[in-house]
């Protein structure tokens, strides 16, 4: 049984400045994942490999931080928030670290694994905030939180090409291993460990299963459009993943203290509030995805803009700065309304802003009209997925449930990258040799990510009600959960 959760009110220099070092290691963790893109084309004569080789230095991160936002999100609620989201942040900058000493690309690979282990920072930072912060100061401080995930995203494309143009590219990794250094510093000094904990045995075993269900799974969906959707290796590791995680399942149901309770997953606030998170990292994803590719796009495929990976990162940097801006919004809108109507709205927002795309992809204002309205919902959904999760489990489970949360936007994000992938690859033509995706072909992946946000806002629909309504119901259900500490429906 979890102890007691604690209500803090800012009492000195380090109570205040919490909330902004937690922002600084989320913007933190979302630049490194950014960083490499800008390189990815260079990669192979810089590191002398091949282009595939290089891929394993996104596809690495991805998988790792997979794999280890539950895992660490569990050990987060048994050994304590503050020590975990440390010892990630520290993963994080040993890993640029050896991007900064190496031009080995089997060093860079191990080293962008390594730095997947940040991925756990937001759900950890946002069970601290739970922790520590009275209801009233919660909504605002989770919705920023959230939001640092595409505040992060927007701003290391542009500084990673800045870098990459005027310097020699191993400075990138010494700027974010300072930036690093700097974040594990802070949490440090900053941020209290919390005494709120979930005892027992930590799961090895379902962790090991875990971890080998998701790296089959999603090195299936990242490979397949390489490796061939129908050959052995890709139908070997579906079949691998299915068989693993139907063996996981059965022994976290059986496991008196499991890595993660499914019983309390499947229930419709938690389980809903998972599907919509994938749905909404499919949505969300796309937009990143086929910004990038169609702004770079030759003008001699009639569309295409031609600009330069800076001029494409500074196109995303509106997007950014709206997250930054509107996540107080979308905090006084979950406590008016609640977050499944936040949800649900930043859903369809979402779909709104790829109704824009569809209507108009040559025009550079347009393009990034688009792009900042689909931030817009982007920011509404993530600021409310974590905010359900939190009133719907107890106390002692926040950072392991938001992990899941989490994990369930990533398996989304990947999804989305194989699916546009696919779409785009069908839909090419020639250009001067070079076979580049026809317009038809990016506007049916808005078209596709769109529906799929559509579907999103219906999951969020589907949630159960919250017990309360209205901002001053909702902070006492909130109140009233920090008491019990039992999942509301129970």
């Amino acid at each position: 049984m979890a102890s007691p959760v604690p209500i803090s009110r800012p009492n000195g220099l380090r109570d205040r400045l919490t909330i902004p070092v937690l922002a600084f290691g989320g913007i933190l963790m979302a630049v490194m994942q950014t960083v490499v893109v800008p390189l990815l084309p260079d990669l192979p004569r810089l590191t002398g490999s091949s282009p595939g080789a290089v891929s394993w230095t996104v596809t690495a991160t991805l998988l790792s931080g997979a794999v280890l936002t539950p895992v660490l999100g569990r050990a987060g609620d048994m050994y304590g928030k503050r020590r975990v989201l440390t010892a990630a942040l520290a993963l994080m900058t040993v890993g640029s670290v050896m991007c900064a000493l190496s031009s080995d690309i089997t060093v860079l690979i191990s080293a962008r694994a390594l730095q997947g282990a940040a991925a756990s920072v937001v759900p950890l930072s946002i069970s601290i905030l739970r922790d520590e912060l009275p209801p009233e100061r919660r909504g605002s401080a989770v919705a920023l939180m959230s939001s640092t995930v595409g505040i992060g995203a927007a701003l290391g494309l542009p500084l990673a090409a800045l870098v990459i143009q005027y310097a020699d590219w191993h400075t990138m990794f010494w700027l974010t291993s300072a930036l690093g250094a700097t974040g594990v510093a802070a949490v440090w000094w900053a941020v209290k460990e919390s005494p709120v904990r979930e005892p027992g045995r930590f799961d090895a075993l379902g962790a090991l299963g875990l971890a080998a269900g998701l790296v089959c799974l999603l090195l299936g969906v990242s490979q397949g459009g390489q490796w061939g959707w129908g050959s052995p290796r890709i139908t070997g590791l579906f079949a691998g993943a299915l068989v693993v995680l139907a063996l996981w399942w059965w022994h976290q149901l059986r496991s008196p203290r499991p890595l993660v309770d499914l019983r309390l997953a499947v229930r419709p606030r938690v389980g809903l509030s998972h599907v919509a998170a994938l749905l909404t990292g499919f949505a969300f994803y796309a937009n990143s995805l086929v910004t990038a590719q169609l702004v770079q796009a030759p003008k001699a495929t009639g569309y295409g803009l031609q600009l330069s990976i800076v001029a494409t990162g500074l196109c995303l940097l509106p997007g950014g700065v709206t997250m930054l801006l509107l996540s107080p919004v979308s905090a006084r809108i979950s406590a008016a309304r609640g977050p499944r109507i936040t949800l649900a709205l930043g859903a369809a927002v979402i779909a709104c802003g790829y109704a824009v795309r569809i209507v108009d992809s040559r025009d550079l204002w347009m393009i990034i009209l688009g792009a900042t309205v689909v931030a817009t919902g982007t920011t509404l959904a993530y600021s409310a997925l974590p905010t359900l999760i939190l009133r719907a489990v107890p106390a002692g489970q926040t950072a392991s449930a938001n992990g899941v949360n989490v994990l369930m936007r990533t398996i989304g994000q990947a999804v989305s990258s194989a699916a546009v992938a696919a779409v785009l690859v069908h839909h090419s033509s020639p250009v001067a040799g070079t076979p580049v995706p026809a317009l038809h072909g990016y506007l049916l992946a808005f078209a596709m990510a769109g529906a799929v946000a559509l579907v999103a806002c219906a999951a969020a629909l589907s949630i159960p009600g919250e017990a309360a309504s209205g901002a001053t119901r909702g902070a006492r259900g909130e109140n009233r959960s920090d008491r019990d500490q039992t999942p509301a429906g129970t």
